[in-house]
């Protein structure tokens, strides 16, 4: 995944350049540290069902050249598809499999990974990442990680997440170094999942 900061954020942030800089470094550890809950602490004004972490993520990542996918809950809010086009100048895209990012309102309902682009042999960061809303980061089934970035493995819960979730996970890492990569968001918080990343079931 090909990641840059973009530091024309508008007026989503209070404070554009400073804030878009400390939300991809947040992003950034999240990424280096797999599993890891970072919290996002710059205020951003969301529109309705984007929690300030996903808004956060979108005015930092999105721009002109990243085409995004909403999910259907999100794309029926005419709202967030102007928030996002004013702040970000991000192109809406209807074909989840061109997105360069796809915004989850609800991780229950994630789609399939094959849904979207995997990358190439070729080109591996001309993949999809998702930012998945989830429900809580404190309780649901017990992910145990391992992979790059943790030190032997690490535990997470995560609540709102797909029964089969553990089994897309297993298929996804299969591919790498192809893939999706996954920012899980809840509150001000994100946690990433990267394509390097196994994923197994903890104690029920």
């Amino acid at each position: 995944m090909a990641l840059h900061a973009k530091l024309d954020a508008g007026t989503g942030f209070a404070r554009p350049v400073s804030s878009s800089q400390a939300v991809f470094r947040c992003v950034m550890d999240a990424l280096a540290r797999p599993g890891s809950v970072q919290t996002i602490t710059d205020g951003v004004n969301a529109p309705p069902l984007l929690v300030p972490a996903t808004a956060a993520i979108a005015l930092t990542l999105f721009d002109h050249d990243t085409p995004v996918w909403l999910g259907q809950r999100l794309e029926a809010e005419t709202d967030i598809a102007s928030w996002l086009r004013f702040q970000t100048g991000a192109p809406l895209t209807d074909d989840a499999s061109i997105a360069a990012f796809a915004l989850i309102h609800n991780g229950a309902a994630l789609p399939d990974f094959e849904s979207f682009a995997l990358g190439t042999p070729e080109y591996p960061d001309r993949s999809a990442t998702l930012v998945v809303q989830v429900d809580t980061f404190s309780e649901g089934p017990e992910l145990i990680l391992s992979g790059p970035g943790i030190r032997g493995t690490s535990s997470l819960h995560a609540g709102g997440l797909p029964s089969d979730f553990v089994e897309r996970m297993k298929a996804n890492r299969a591919l790498f170094p192809r893939g999706v990569d996954l920012l899980m968001v809840c509150g001000h918080d994100v946690v990433a999942l990267p394509r390097s990343t196994q994923v197994s079931a903890g104690k029920v």
